[in-house]
């Protein structure tokens, strides 16, 4: 009787023993590495109103009105500063972005090294190497249509719409902008580098992983004086294209970070 009954004692101390093992594995997949989710949530001017697809907005510095049919475009080379100064750069790191109607496009950065984080860093657009390398697959691929040739490269920034104000004569405007060119000033890629709002801290867990939460400004594109009347249609590397993708490449804001 007493061998049967510390039999089932052991046998119930073992399985206890292992449920509780796996809960906290679950828990801590890994010790040395978590997760990091980049979130972008687009806005629609200063004051950060919801900026929405396929809906008539008002410019609020032209009072041009405009409805965006398509907006896509490439974050790549993302990196993470730590408190020591060093950086972590994900490998194979290129993002197409397709902003639809009532989304929050998302990032996951993977196995980041447990730590503090105190700065990002990233491409708008695709590096000069990639732009030049041949058919490729994933974000990267031609079926994607962010793609011109093996000349002209990758379109970075894909904006489409309508418009009354368009000064073009079927009432669009479509912004294509590219180029990496130094040589010819064609160079439309652009980087941004961002102290985080406080530390941001990656704990050894793939299941609560840390958030940078990005405003992303979309009235950019027409700060400056840029008008749909004289500027609604870029469809190749140049200066439109440069300051059009200078004007994008502020309207990134780190909103929080958690």
């Amino acid at each position: 009787m007493k061998t049967k009954f510390f039999g089932a004692l052991a046998l119930m101390i073992f399985a206890a023993s292992t449920l509780n093992s796996c809960k906290k594995k679950e828990e801590h997949p890994n010790a040395t590495e978590g997760d990091v989710e980049l979130e972008f949530d687009h806005k629609w001017g200063p004051a950060f109103a919801a900026f929405a697809m396929n809906t008539e907005m008002t410019h609020p510095a032209t009072g041009e009105k405009m409805t965006f049919t398509t907006l896509n475009y490439y974050i790549s080379n993302v990196k993470l500063r730590k408190e020591d100064g060093s950086w972590w750069t994900q490998p194979e790191s290129y993002h197409l972005i397709k902003v639809t109607e009532n989304s929050a496009p998302k990032i996951k950065l993977e196995d980041v090294p447990v730590g503090k984080y105190t700065a990002i860093e990233y491409t708008i657009g695709v590096d000069s190497t990639r732009n030049v390398s041949g058919a490729q697959t994933g974000a990267l691929a031609a079926s994607n249509g962010m793609f011109w040739s093996w000349l002209t490269g990758y379109i970075f920034v894909k904006a489409e719409g309508t418009s009354p104000d368009s000064g073009a004569s079927n009432g669009e405007f479509k912004y294509h902008l590219g180029g990496f060119r130094n040589e010819n000033n064609t160079n439309a890629i652009r980087i941004n580098t961002q102290d985080f709002p406080g530390v941001l801290e990656v704990k050894g867990s793939h299941e609560h992983h840390a958030k940078v939460h990005f405003y992303v400004n979309c009235a950019r594109f027409w700060h400056g004086g840029i008008s749909l009347q004289t500027m609604h249609t870029v469809h190749m590397p140049g200066a439109k294209a440069i300051t059009l993708s200078d004007n994008f490449r502020e309207a990134f804001l780190i909103h929080h970070i958690h």
